[in-house]
């Protein structure tokens, strides 16, 4: 009965996770979904523009350039100087980018100039289904006075797609190695085609005509047949857009699957799996009534932009936004600008960044002792090059918490003659001063447009992060390091 009430636990959890993948193509709408279901949950939106005035046992969140989001509860027993306990993910993944000027025609086809954006598996996007999703500024006029707003786009239908080369012009037997800059262009439509269905309007000609601006008209830049169709998402006219953040993006939904309904297989786990888990781990330990009444600290969760490609972004893990956070969120309850000092070394800084599961097909590129696997629960990551940020005391309470709550825990070390991958803990922990581990939920194909991880990981991801918030402090309070 038990192990059938762990499956449906865990069924329930991934379902959804799949709602929440599926409504995120973007990292701007990760952070949409994110407000969304913040705001469903009793939290209030707060802006860094404006003074913060904040109340013990309340729940607030910001975000900053729309892709990245932080939100965080006050416990009752909170005073200026206690620590802030802090689980950090990313909102963005590996993707193709629309290039400033992303007209290309070649060889009687209309197609898309992308960048490559992080470090993908470029190979699995050739032969996939793919649309367009992102944000987009648009103007709009009102009175004779301009404005200029954001709004976000996803183009639904599978509109482009980037073939592969027939194997009869290819026998390259070293495999498929594209050029990206050459090889990626997805194809948006024949010439042909496009001319005997002119899109744009009259008005939009008429405005270039008379533009007096010494940049390319945004019908030079782009394909008028794709400004048509973001419009019409936008509920726009073409010529309205001003300029747009958009990528390409897989339209096949994400799906628990496998034989036995075990695996999630689906684009950006890494890593919206864990932005998603530890969400909902603040959301449901702060939910019911006299939840916060024994909490002494801050529970926060920090969703960053662009760790991809570095996080050194405005909106990145490299950037002050945590620390401001903190920041005006002590100075909220104490003038004393010197007490931030002390929370920061009562604070906890939880990493959570999906991980490298045993590949079955390649068992030689992890080393014997540290093999983590589907269904063991979350990966605790060691590296003592400081790749990763964790040592044994932060090893040792995280995994006291699982211990607590009968949640598996692994450990993982790269191979001493495999180069290291990184997160963003280190980035926060050296630039925060706070005590750091990093961890993640193992999954397989990392960074390709399709990846797939373990339902029960899910599920211990959410229940590990969760019990995180709930007890961090009372773990915390009784390790001595400093005599």
């Amino acid at each position: 009965m038990a192990k059938q009430q762990q499956k449906d636990d865990a069924t329930t959890v991934a379902s959804d996770l799949i709602d929440f993948l599926n409504a995120s193509p973007t990292a701007f709408h990760a952070v949409d979904e994110s407000k969304r279901r913040l705001k469903e949950a009793g939290f209030q939106q707060i802006s860094e523009k404006d003074d913060w005035s904040l109340e013990i046992g309340k729940k607030y969140f910001f975000t900053r350039n729309y892709s990245t989001i932080v939100a965080f509860t006050v416990g009752k027993k909170y005073v200026a100087g206690n620590g802030f306990y802090i689980i950090g993910a990313h909102t963005d993944s590996p993707c193709l980018k629309l290039k400033p000027v992303s007209k290309v025609s070649k060889g009687g086809f209309l197609e898309v100039g992308v960048q490559t954006y992080g470090g993908g598996l470029w190979h699995t996007w050739f032969d996939r289904d793919l649309a367009v999703a992102g944000r987009i500024v648009v103007k709009q006029v009102q009175n004779g006075s301009s404005t200029y707003s954001h709004r976000l786009v996803r183009i639904q239908d599978p509109i482009m797609r980037i073939p592969t080369l027939a194997i009869h012009l290819d026998r390259n037997s070293d495999g498929f190695k594209p050029n990206t800059q050459s090889h990626l262009a997805p194809i948006l439509a024949t010439s042909v085609k496009d001319e005997l269905n002119k899109v744009v309007s009259e008005k939009d000609v008429a405005e270039h005509e008379n533009s007096t601006e010494k940049s390319k008209p945004k019908d030079q830049k782009h394909h008028s047949l794709l400004l048509k169709l973001l419009a019409e998402d936008a509920g726009c006219e073409p010529g309205d857009i001003c300029d747009f953040e958009l990528q390409a993006c897989d339209t096949q939904p994400s799906i628990i699957a496998g034989a036995l309904k075990e695996f999630v297989f689906s684009g950006r786990l890494d890593n919206l799996c864990s932005s998603f888990c530890s969400l909902k781990a603040l959301i449901d330990s702060t939910s019911s009534e006299g939840s916060l009444d024994d909490e002494v600290g801050v529970r926060v969760v920090a969703l960053f932009d662009h760790e991809e490609v570095g996080s050194n972004s405005a909106q990145g893990a490299g950037s002050p936004v945590i620390v401001d956070a903190m920041s005006r969120i002590t100075h909220a309850f104490s003038s004393d600008f010197k007490i931030l000092k002390k929370a920061v070394q009562k604070s906890f800084f939880v990493s959570a960044d999906m991980a490298h599961a045993l590949h079955p097909n390649y068992m030689d590129k992890h080393e014997e002792n540290h093999q983590p696997k589907m269904h063991g629960g979350l990966v605790i990551k060691h590296n003592a090059n400081q790749r990763y940020a964790t040592n044994a005391v932060t090893s040792f309470i995280f995994r006291e918490i699982g211990e607590k709550h009968q949640l598996p825990v692994q450990d993982f070390v790269v191979r001493n003659d495999t180069a290291c991958g990184s997160t963003i803990g280190p980035i926060v922990a050296s630039g925060v001063g706070i005590r750091t581990v990093d961890v993640g939920a193992p999954q397989l194909s990392m960074h390709s447009i399709r990846e797939m991880c373990a339902v029960d990981d899910v599920m211990y991801s959410y229940k590990h992060f969760k019990a995180f918030f709930q007890e961090i402090s009372e773990v915390d309070s009784k390790v001595v390091v400093d005599a």
